[in-house]
This record gives structure tokens, C-alpha cells and sequence, in this order.
């Protein structure tokens, strides 16, 4: 996936605390990864809604982070997140933290979800709601 050249459609801004900076005065690494759960969170919420949730969850398999540049606080960011591809089971999401003001990427991080049946722990087919709705948000 070439990063720099993917079309993001959701945008969520990501309030940064003080209790984010570490002794370096840059956000710490690993606030990202709260960040960026938060806002995958949102957009499951906006693109596909919550009742598909009842009866399966995704689970995070893999992620990876590719940290540009560092975020001080007070900066004003965003993340981007959008799915790039779906799978049978799994399907890859694609994120971003940018400063607001300047749109610099600061971080890009790749997840890989599996879908989860939530009574039996076992991974399940992606459904076809789920698979319909992200594809017509995402023109896949």
C-alpha cells in the first residue's frame, strides 16, 4: 500500500492530554496506538454501525507503526483511517496522524483484523453487511 498516495475518506480529530508527552516533551510512542484504536472505534461506528457487533468483533493479528516525525503538546492532530482491503476472514486497515494545521504526517500504522465470533472465540467469515458497507464507503 503506497501511503502517500491513498485516498482517506475518515477524518476524527485526536484530542492530545497532557499526560500523552514524555519526558522528551513529544507525545510517547506508544499513545499512538490509543489514539488510533479510538479512532478505528469511530469509524466502525460511522461506516458499518454497531448491531454487526453483536455478533462478531474484530481482533487486532498484526500492527505495525511507522513514526515520521514527533507530536508535541499542545499540536492539534487528526487521524485518518480507512480499510484497504478485505479478506475472506481478515481485512487491513490503514491509518494516519497528521498535525491539523500543517497536514504533516507525523504517523502511518497498518493493522490487520481478524473477525471473531463473539460466543464461540473463533474466527468467522467477514459478513456480507459488513463487507457491503465498507466497500461502497471505501470504493473498493
Amino acid at each position: 500500500m503506497d501511503n502517500n498516495t491513498h485516498t482517506f475518506r475518515h477524518r476524527m480529530p485526536a484530542q492530545l492530554r497532557f499526560s500523552d508527552v514524555d519526558r522528551f516533551g513529544h507525545v510517547n510512542n506508544s499513545v499512538y496506538f490509543s489514539l488510533f484504536d479510538m479512532c478505528k472505534t469511530r469509524y466502525f461506528n460511522d461506516v458499518v454501525g454497531t448491531d454487526i457487533f453483536d455478533r462478531m468483533a474484530p481482533v487486532v493479528v498484526h500492527i505495525e507503526a511507522n513514526f515520521i516525525s514527533p507530536v508535541y503538546f499542545p499540536d492539534e492532530i487528526v487521524i485518518d483511517t480507512s480499510i484497504v482491503k478485505i479478506g475472506n476472514k481478515s481485512f487491513t486497515l490503514l491509518q494516519r496522524a497528521l498535525n491539523q494545521r500543517t497536514e504533516e504526517v507525523k504517523c502511518y500504522c497498518e493493522t490487520v483484523m481478524v473477525m471473531m465470533d463473539t460466543v464461540t472465540n473463533e474466527s468467522v467469515e467477514i459478513d456480507s453487511e459488513f463487507r457491503t458497507k465498507v466497500s461502497s464507503y471505501e470504493r473498493l
